[in-house]
C-alpha cells in the first residue's frame, strides 16, 4: 500500500505503520490517534459545509434547493395583523378636477315618451374619467438656420444652430433619457431595449446606437460622480462599504460601492482587496468612519471602522448569521448569549435614539462591555489555539481553527468595531445599506450573465451611481437623465461640484 491522501487528510503508508508498529504499543496508538483526529477534522468540514444554507451563511438562497429551511427572523412580533393599519390612509385611482379632454355624451330623445330633447339643457352630468396615455410615435423637428448674403458687402451670413443641435441627423435629449432608463436603470438588454423603442415608437434603432447613447450619458454624469466620491471621503461620518464579484470580458472583476443613505458611488477593478479600494481612492484618504463586513483588506487603512452585526447574506456576512451558524453546528454556552447581548444593545440604543438621547448611560456601557468581555473570555476558554498533530507534516500558514475561534478571535481584536454602534449613535447596527446598493449589480448581472466589455461595467457604475444618488434624494429616475443630456446633471445640494 502507497502513501495516500484523502483531501486533506494525510493517510499513513506501510512503512510508517511498520515504523510505528516495530517501535511499539505507544507509537502505534500515536499514529492512529493522529489519523483519526484528521479524519474527525475532515468530517466535521464537510458536514459544516453541508449545513450551511441562506439562513445561517453567506450562500444564496437559490442554491437552498428542495431542503430549503424555513424562512426565520430576528424580528420580534408586534402583535399587528398583516395589511394596512388602523388610522393608515389608502391610495387610489382618484378623478382629477381638470381632466386633459372632455367628450360629452348628448341626451337625444326621452326614453319614456320619446320626445326630442336636442336643444333641453343638461340638468347635470354624471362623470367618469380614464387615464390613458396617446399611441406615441416619434416627433420629427427640422431645425433651419438662414443663411442671407449681405447686399453691401457681399458676405454670406448664416444663423446659429441650437447648441445641442450638432448633427444633420440626430436623436434628442428626451428620446436618449428614455434609451438609458430602459437599458440602464431598468437593465434590459441591448437587443430588448431596442424591441421596446420600436414598439412605443414605430422607430428602430440599432444596439450600437444604445451603447453610445449609454457613453454620452456616462461622460455627462462623470463630474457629478466625482464630487460626490469627494463629499464621501472627506464630508460623510459614516460610509458603507462592499465588493462583489462581477465578469467582465470573460474575466473576473471586482464591483466596490461606497455609499450613505443619501450617496452611492460604484467603481470596478480587476481585484478586490487594496489595489483596487486604493485605486478607488476613497478609503485611503477617509475622514469619517468606514462600516463593512470582515474582508481583512479594509484594516489596512488606519481609519476608524464599524462592523456589520446583522443577519445579512455576504462572504463574510453579519455576526448574527455567524452566531446562528454556531448555534446549530457548535453549540456552545457562551453562542446564543452573545447573540442575545447584541440584540439587546442594539434595543436600547434605538430606545435612546427615540428618546433624543444621543448615547447610552454610563452604568449601561460598563455593563454592556462587562458581559461582552465575559462571553468572549468563557469561549475562549472552551476553543484555545489549534496545535498541530504530533508527526503532521509542517505548512506554511497558521494552522486551521474552527469558526467559534475565528469569531472569537475577531469579537476579542476589534471589540471597538463591533460595539461602535453602542459607543456612537451615528453608526448603524449592520451594513445593509451597501448590501442594499450593491444589489442592484447581481440583478444586472442575474439578468446580462456578464458585461460584454469593461468599459461597459465602467459606464454601468458610473449611470447607475448616478440614478442611487438621485432617487435616494426624492428625484425622478427620467427627470434626472434629461437633466444630465441638457447638459444640467443633477446634484444633491449638500454636494458641491469640484473646480
Amino acid at each position: 500500500m502507497h502513501n495516500q491522501s484523502m483531501g486533506s487528510v494525510r493517510v499513513p503508508s506501510d512503512e510508517e505503520i511498520g515504523a510505528a508498529f516495530d517501535q511499539g504499543r505507544e507509537a502505534v496508538m500515536i499514529l492512529y490517534h493522529n489519523t483519526l483526529e484528521q479524519l474527525a477534522n475532515r468530517i466535521q468540514t464537510l458536514e459544516d459545509q453541508l449545513a450551511k444554507n441562506s439562513r445561517n451563511s453567506g450562500k444564496p438562497p437559490s442554491s437552498d434547493g428542495l431542503n430549503k429551511p424555513a424562512p426565520k427572523s430576528l424580528r420580534k412580533r408586534h402583535g399587528k395583523k398583516s395589511g394596512g393599519q388602523a388610522g393608515h390612509l389608502g391610495s387610489t385611482l382618484k378623478a382629477v378636477e381638470h381632466p386633459d379632454l372632455v367628450q360629452v355624451f348628448p341626451v337625444l330623445q326621452c326614453r319614456h315618451c320619446q320626445v326630442s330633447l336636442k336643444r333641453v339643457q343638461a340638468s347635470r352630468y354624471e362623470k367618469r374619467q380614464v387615464f390613458d396615455v396617446p399611441r406615441m410615435h416619434l416627433e420629427v423637428t427640422e431645425h433651419q438656420a438662414e443663411i442671407k448674403v449681405c447686399p453691401h458687402c457681399g458676405a454670406e451670413n448664416r444663423a446659429e444652430f441650437p447648441a445641442e443641435v450638432t448633427q444633420p441627423v440626430q436623436y434628442g435629449h428626451e428620446l436618449k433619457a428614455q434609451i438609458v432608463y430602459f437599458n440602464q436603470y431598468q437593465m434590459l438588454p441591448l437587443e430588448r431595449t431596442a424591441e421596446v423603442l420600436e414598439s412605443l415608437y414605430g422607430h428602430s434603432l440599432s444596439e450600437g446606437t444604445i451603447v453610445e447613447v449609454a457613453r454620452e450619458a456616462s461622460g455627462r454624469v462623470a463630474g457629478v460622480n466625482a464630487a460626490m466620491q469627494q463629499q464621501l471621503t472627506e464630508k460623510e461620518e459614516v460610509v458603507h462599504f462592499d465588493e462583489t464579484g462581477a465578469r467582465a470580458e470573460g474575466q473576473l472583476y471586482w464591483l466596490h460601492s461606497a455609499s450613505t443613505e443619501k450617496l452611492t458611488c460604484y467603481a470596478i477593478h480587476p481585484k478586490r482587496g487594496s489595489l483596487a479600494m486604493d485605486a478607488i481612492g476613497i478609503l485611503p484618504n477617509l475622514k469619517g468612519r468606514a462600516m463593512h463586513d470582515d474582508w481583512m483588506s479594509y484594516f489596512k487603512y488606519p481609519i476608524r471602522h464599524a462592523l456589520c452585526n446583522a443577519q445579512r447574506p455576504a462572504p463574510f456576512q453579519g455576526h448574527l448569521r455567524r452566531l446562528k451558524f454556531l448555534e446549530e453546528r457548535y453549540p456552545q454556552k457562551w453562542v446564543s448569549p452573545m447573540a442575545d447581548l447584541l440584540v439587546t444593545i442594539k434595543e436600547e440604543v434605538d430606545k435612546a435614539k427615540a428618546t433624543s438621547r444621543t448615547s447610552l448611560t454610563r452604568k449601561k456601557l460598563v455593563d454592556f462591555e462587562r458581559e461582552y468581555d465575559r462571553l468572549v473570555k468563557q469561549g475562549l476558554r472552551i476553543n484555545g489555539p489549534p496545535k498541530r498533530l504530533a508527526g503532521q507534516p509542517i505548512q506554511r500558514g497558521r494552522i486551521k481553527q474552527n469558526p467559534a475561534k475565528n469569531l472569537l478571535d475577531e469579537f476579542k481584536l476589534h471589540k471597538e468595531f463591533v460595539l461602535a454602534f453602542m459607543y456612537d449613535f451615528k453608526v448603524p447596527f449592520d451594513n445593509n445599506q451597501a448590501e442594499r446598493d450593491i444589489r442592484m449589480m447581481k440583478v444586472k448581472q442575474k439578468i446580462s450573465g456578464c458585461f460584454r466589455s469593461i468599459r461597459g461595467a465602467e459606464i454601468f457604475c458610473q449611470i447607475r451611481g448616478y440614478i442611487s444618488t438621485a432617487r435616494k434624494n426624492g428625484q425622478q429616475v427620467l427627470d434626472v437623465l434629461r437633466l444630465a443630456f441638457d447638459g444640467t446633471p443633477y446634484l444633491p445640494p449638500f454636494v458641491s461640484l469640484l473646480g
